[in-house]
């Protein structure tokens, strides 16, 4: 914010309190912890009510602010102390589309720099579309490497979801270029690999770097269905993204199993079987 729009300690009673809540949408807008500290130390002597009111907002804002620095700074502690051990390129890796009835399942490796600026980084399953799509360019600005590993629905059926996600993780990981030295892994060892790794239960949810990589992960799979459900129109791939929905089930006993379909999974192997057996 321009220095000469800067409140003096002097200047909040001689603004109309309307101006001064627009000033107060403004500073939020942009989440300025600063402009905040300013906006509520000039109103601090104002003796209108509706200005007492307006720092109040802007103090509640503030701590909002704050407490998130503080949840996004846990979230990389980890990868704190690994540098602190001497640890130089961890990469962080998760799998998306485990439990989907179509499309394929995705991982992502994700390697940032020792400094990053991702407010509001978060498990990919608790924010909103534009959140994660936000979030995924400016990761993918920051990193210094990303990867994405995928296994196709072929594939899946041949060696079963397990198998296919550790495969998915591990050509994620074999694909980032520099290599990285430590992997942070939500809740899964990828095998044949000799890169030095740990595996963190909800890491999604409580590591940053696993977070990213979520969020990578997600988008990517996103993007490809709704890819599908152009190719595929009909089964609603882009609302639900190949899940077991209602609307889903229903598709798939009207149209039959498409070619991206799981074949080994209940609902759809319950389905080619009903339409074999003579009616």
């Amino acid at each position: 914010m321009d220095s000469r729009d800067q409140m003096s300690p002097t200047s909040g009673s001689s603004q109309s309190l309307e101006a001064l809540r627009l000033r107060l949408r403004a500073i939020v807008a942009v989440q300025e912890e600063a402009e905040l500290r300013n906006f509520a130390h000039a109103l601090r002597g104002d003796p209108r009510r509706g200005a007492q009111s307006l720092v109040e907002r802007a103090l509640r804002r503030l701590g909002a602010l704050e407490d998130e620095r503080d949840r996004v700074a846990r979230m990389f502690a980890l990868r704190a102390s690994l540098f602190e051990a001497g640890w130089r390129a961890v990469a962080g890796v998760d799998e998306v589309g485990v439990g989907p009835l179509a499309g394929p399942v995705v991982a992502a490796a994700v390697i940032l720099p020792e400094r990053v600026d991702l407010p509001g980084i978060n498990d990919s399953k608790k924010l909103t579309r534009e959140a994660r799509e936000k979030l995924d360019l400016a990761i993918r600005e920051q990193a210094v490497a990303v990867s994405i590993g995928e296994v196709s629905p072929r594939e899946i059926d041949q060696r079963n979801i397990y198998r296919a996600s550790l495969e998915a993780m591990r050509l994620a990981v074999t694909g980032l270029v520099p290599e990285p030295d430590y992997c942070l892994v939500d809740a899964r060892t990828i095998p044949q690999t000799p890169i030095a790794q740990q595996a963190l239960i909800h890491g999604d949810a409580i590591d940053g770097s696993i977070a990213a990589a979520s969020i990578v992960a997600k988008v990517y799979r996103d993007h490809i269905m709704a890819e599908l459900d152009s190719r595929h129109p009909g089964y609603g791939f882009a609302r639900h993204m190949g899940y077991g929905t209602a609307l889903h089930l229903e598709a798939l006993d009207r149209l039959g199993a498409s070619a991206v379909h799981r074949r080994s999974f209940g609902p759809v192997a319950a389905m080619l079987d009903r339409a074999t057996k003579p009616r």
